[in-house]
């Protein structure tokens, strides 16, 4: 898209329209020339948050203000020198990661080199595979941990967004194809658990 939110937020997408922040029947939030703002939260505070705006329970804090192009620029000005030492620190982190990508060979990774067919899952085990192609962004389980149907095993990042990957039944984590941090694509193996029935 044509911006970049820095950090994680409430939702700025919701087609269900419980929430009366989202006017006009539209599913969207942001509108042209909005200002977001961020304020730093605890991780409990961000996800419990969430949970109530989606269900129409936390009403944003919006303010309607004209846009003064002139005072935006004397800011501007104003923070030049801040701006600059921002940029410099951000361009030597990003020369520092290609760097470590190329020595390491990261951007050449998949998860597919360590996939696996359906016909090689053992009897008693289901194979829980990608749906979408993202980054490994949290890893809730590994081999041995108990799980129940509906428990999160993975969290992907995807299109800015996080997409949670469900246990489908009761079991076992029999075997782990995926790391955070590593790019997968959809249909790539993540989870292998044994039910509880086997």
């Amino acid at each position: 898209g044509g911006y970049q939110l820095v950090g994680r937020t409430l939702p700025i997408w919701n087609k269900f329209l419980k929430n009366s922040t989202f006017t006009d029947e539209k599913p969207w939030l942001l509108r042209f020339f909005d200002q977001v703002r961020f304020y730093p939260v605890s991780e409990e505070e961000l996800t419990g948050m969430r949970e109530a705006f989606r269900e129409g329970a936390l009403q944003l804090d919006i303010a309607e203000e004209e846009f003064d192009l002139g005072a935006y620029q004397s800011f501007l000005d104003e923070i030049a020198p801040q701006m600059e030492t921002f940029r410099a620190k951000q361009k030597a982190a990003f020369d520092k990661e290609v760097a470590l990508w190329n020595e390491t060979g990261a951007h050449e990774q998949s998860a597919q080199e360590t996939s696996i067919s359906v016909a090689e899952v053992a009897d008693g085990c289901e194979l829980v595979s990608a749906d979408i192609s993202g980054n490994i962004w949290k890893l809730l389980v590994e081999p041995g941990h108990k799980v129940a149907a509906g428990d999160t095993l993975v969290v992907i990042e995807a299109m800015k967004m996080e997409f949670a990957v469900h246990a489908p039944a009761d079991g076992i984590v029999e075997d782990v194809h995926c790391a955070e941090g590593r790019i997968i694509q959809a249909g790539d193996p993540l989870i292998v658990i044994r039910s509880d029935a086997a």
